[in-house]
C-alpha cells in the first residue's frame, strides 16, 4: 500500500497546488462540523431567554466584560437609540446557522472542486502517458496482448483511481478533522469523564473493516478482469459484426456478454456487501452509545439539558465521517487493483531498444543485406541463416508456402522485431544502429490488410506525409488510380469512408494504401501480398497502380500470385524459414525445384 500511495503522490505531483489548495478547504469545512455542537445550543440559550423586567438586565450582559464593549458596539449598528438591543441579539443569533452553513457548503464544494480539478488532470496525464508508451511497445508485445484488455486498463482502470484521488483525499482530510474536533470539544469543554465512555464504542467500528476489507482485496482485481473480459468482447463483436450475422452467431454473442456481465455483477456485489454491511454495524454501535448516553443523563438528579442537546447534536455530525472512513479502506483497495496492472504496463520494456548514439541512413541508391539472419518466435524458428543481398532499385519477390519465412523477413527489415542472430545492413549500415524512425522513413509499405481510419479520404492519403498539400494529394490518388473512383462519391476527397474503410469495396482500399505510399515517396517499398484477396478486374487496375509505384525504387514483394511477380529482377523461394532457391522466373522453372511446382500447382489449376 505504501508504494501505492507513493506512484499516486507522484502521479499528482505536477498539480500540488491546487491539491494543497483543495486540502486546506477541506480541513476548514472539516472544523465547521465542530461549530455547529457550540453554535445550536448557544443560539438555542439567546432566542429562547428573555431580559429580566424585574432588574432590566440584558442579554449583553452575560458576556464577559473582556468583550463587552465590543458587543456593544456591534449590537448598537443593528438597534434603534433608546432600544433594547435583545431583538437584535436574538434575530443575529438565529442568522449564525445560515451563515456556518453557507461557509460549511462553499469550503466542501472548493474542496471538492480543486481535489478534481487536480485528479482530471493527473489522470489524463497518465492516460496519454500509457498510450504513448503503449505506442512505442514492439510489435511483439501486441501480437501477445488483448485489445479489449489494453483499452480496459486505459479507460476503467484510470477512472478508478481518479475516484480514490478526488474521494480519499477529501475523506482522509475533511472526515478526520470533523471527528478530532468534535470529539476534542466535547472532551476538553463538555464533560471529559463522559466522552471517554462515549468513545469507548469507537474501536469495535474497525472490526468489521478488517473483516471485510479481506474480501475486497480479493474481489477487486477480478472485478477490474471483468471489465477488460467485457471491453475485449464488446471490441471482437463490434468488429467480427459482418461474420456475426453471416453464421447467426448473435446469440452466442449476447450469451457470451452476459455471462462475463453475470461473473462482473457477481464479484462487484461481494464489494458491494464488503463496503455497506460495516455502516449497519457501525450505525448500531452508535444507536448502542446513544442508548448509553441517554441512560446516564435519565438516572441523574438534575440532568443537564445543555450537555444532551450537545452530545446528540455530536454523535449526529460524526456518524457521518466515521462511516466515510470505514469505507475508504475499502476503496484504497479497489484502487489499488486497478494502479497494479496499469504500472505493470509502464513498467513494460520495449525489447526493440534505439540505439545510444544513433548512425544517419541513406536508403537511396543503398543494398539490403541480410546476413545470416536468424529468428524464432519462441521456440518456432522462423527464419534460419537467411543470407541475401537486394541491390539498389531490384524488384526482388519472396514466395513460399504460408509460414516459410515472407512476412517474417519485412517485420525484420522494418524492425518490428529485432534478429536473434545476424545483422541487417542498408547501404552498410546496421538497421539497429538507426532510430526507428529514421528506419521507417525510408520504407513504404503496403499489405494485404489494408489499414485505413475512420476519417476523410484525404486524412487517409495525408498519413503517408502529414502536412501535404492538396496537390500532392491529388496527384498521389492519380498515380494510384484512385482518382476517379473518389471523385464519384459524394464529396470527394473529404468523403468519410467508415471503420477500417467500410464503405469501400477492398480495390479501392487498396488504391488508397498504394496512394498512401506513393505520397510518402520512400525509397524502399514492402509489399506483403498487396493482391491476394483482389478479384480480377480489381488486381489489373492495383497492378498497374504498383508498377507505378515500384518505378525507382528497391522493392521487396511478398507473392502468393505468382502471376503478378513474373517480371521480378529476383525471386527468393523460401521453405521453412530457408532460402532454398533464388533466380529469374524463367530459370527457376527451368530448375524444377520448389518453385516449379509451386507455379505448375497455380497455372494448372
Amino acid at each position: 500500500m505504501n508504494e501505492f500511495f507513493r506512484r499516486l503522490l507522484n502521479l499528482a505531483k505536477p498539480y500540488w497546488p491546487r491539491m494543497v489548495l483543495g486540502i486546506v478547504f477541506g480541513f476548514l469545512g472539516g472544523l465547521v462540523e465542530p461549530l455547529l455542537v457550540l453554535l445550536v445550543p448557544l443560539v438555542g440559550r439567546v432566542v429562547f431567554a428573555g431580559a429580566d423586567a424585574a432588574n432590566g438586565s440584558s442579554l449583553l450582559n452575560n458576556i464577559s466584560p473582556k468583550w463587552q464593549a465590543y458587543a456593544d458596539h456591534f449590537v448598537s449598528w443593528f438597534t434603534a437609540p433608546g432600544t433594547s438591543p435583545d431583538a437584535a441579539i436574538k434575530i443575529l443569533a438565529i442568522l449564525l446557522l445560515p451563515v456556518v452553513f453557507i461557509l460549511r457548503g462553499v469550503f466542501s464544494y472548493l474542496n471538492v472542486y480543486c481535489l478534481q480539478w487536480a485528479a482530471v488532470r493527473a489522470i489524463t496525464d497518465l492516460r496519454v502517458r500509457l498510450f504513448a508508451h503503449l505506442q512505442n511497445l514492439s510489435v511483439g508485445f501486441f501480437s501477445r496482448s488483448n485489445t479489449g484488455d489494453l483499452m480496459s486498463r486505459i479507460n476503467s482502470d484510470t477512472m478508478s483511481l481518479q475516484n480514490t484521488i478526488t474521494g480519499t483525499l477529501s475523506v482522509i482530510v475533511k472526515d478526520p478533522v470533523t471527528v478530532v474536533g468534535t470529539v476534542g470539544y466535547l472532551l476538553f469543554f463538555v464533560d471529559a469523564r463522559l466522552t471517554l465512555v462515549t468513545m469507548l464504542a469507537f474501536p469495535l467500528c474497525l472490526v468489521p473493516i478488517v473483516i471485510f476489507s479481506r474480501k475486497v482485496r480479493k474481489s477487486a482485481a477480478v472485478v477490474q478482469d471483468s471489465y477488460s473480459e467485457l471491453a475485449t468482447v464488446m471490441h471482437e463483436s463490434f468488429t467480427g459484426n459482418r461474420i456475426i450475422k453471416a453464421y447467426n452467431l448473435e446469440d452466442r454473442a449476447v450469451q457470451q456478454f452476459r455471462e462475463v456481465s453475470q461473473r462482473f455483477v457477481n464479484h462487484r456485489m461481494r464489494i458491494v456487501r464488503s463496503e455497506e454491511i460495516p455502516g449497519p454495524l457501525n450505525e448500531f454501535l452508535g444507536v448502542i452509545a446513544v442508548a448509553l448516553l441517554l441512560t446516564f443523563f435519565a438516572f441523574q438528579p438534575h440532568p443537564d439539558v445543555d450537555k444532551v442537546i450537545k452530545f446528540g447534536i455530536a454523535i449526529l455530525l460524526v456518524y457521518r465521517p466515521i462511516k466515510n472512513i470505514t469505507r475508504l479502506h475499502n476503496q484504497l483497495e479497489q484502487a489499488r487493483a486497478a494502479s497494479l496492472q496499469i504500472f505493470e504496463l509502464l513498467e513494460m520494456q520495449n525489447t526493440i531498444r534505439e540505439p545510444a548514439q544513433p548512425k544517419m541512413l541513406k536508403a537511396t541508391g543503398a543494398d539490403i543485406q541480410f546476413d545470416h539472419v536468424r529468428f524464432s518466435y519462441g521456440d518456432k524458428v522462423a527464419l534460419d541463416d537467411i543470407q541475401l543481398q537486394i541491390k539498389p532499385g531490384q524488384l526482388v519477390a519472396l514466395v513460399g508456402a504460408s509460414g516459410s519465412g515472407k512476412t517474417t523477413l519485412s517485420n525484420l527489415l522494418l524492425r518490428f522485431y529485432d534478429p536473434q542472430r545476424g545483422v541487417i545492413r542498408i547501404g552498410g549500415v546496421d538497421i539497429r544502429d538507426v532510430t526507428t524512425r529514421d528506419l521507417r522513413n525510408q520504407i513504404a509499405v503496403v499489405t494485404q490488410e489494408t489499414i485505413l481510419f475512420n476519417d476523410s479520404i484525404r486524412r487517409n492519403i495525408e498519413l503517408g506525409r502529414p502536412g501535404a498539400s492538396n496537390d500532392e494529394i491529388i496527384a498521389a490518388a492519380r498515380h494510384a488510380y484512385a482518382y476517379d473512383f473518389i471523385m464519384e462519391k459524394p464529396k470527394g476527397f473529404d468523403t468519410f469512408i467508415g471503420e477500417k474503410g467500410v464503405t469501400l469495396s477492398g480495390g479501392q482500399r487498396q488504391r488508397l494504401a498504394i496512394a498512401r505510399a506513393v505520397l510518402k515517396n520512400a525509397p524502399i517499398l514492402v509489399l506483403d501480398e498487396a493482391m491476394s484477396a483482389l478479384d480480377t478486374e480489381s488486381e489489373r487496375i492495383v497492378q498497374a497502380a504498383l508498377d507505378e509505384l515500384m518505378k525507382g525504387r528497391t522493392t521487396i514483394c511478398i507473392a502468393h500470385r505468382l502471376s503478378t511477380i513474373l517480371h521480378a529482377d529476383e525471386i527468393v523461394v523460401l521453405d521453412q524459414g530457408r532460402i532454398v532457391e533464388t533466380g529469374a522466373h524463367a530459370e527457376l522453372v527451368r530448375r524444377g525445384g520448389i518453385y516449379q511446382k509451386l507455379y505448375e500447382l497455380q497455372f494448372t489449376s
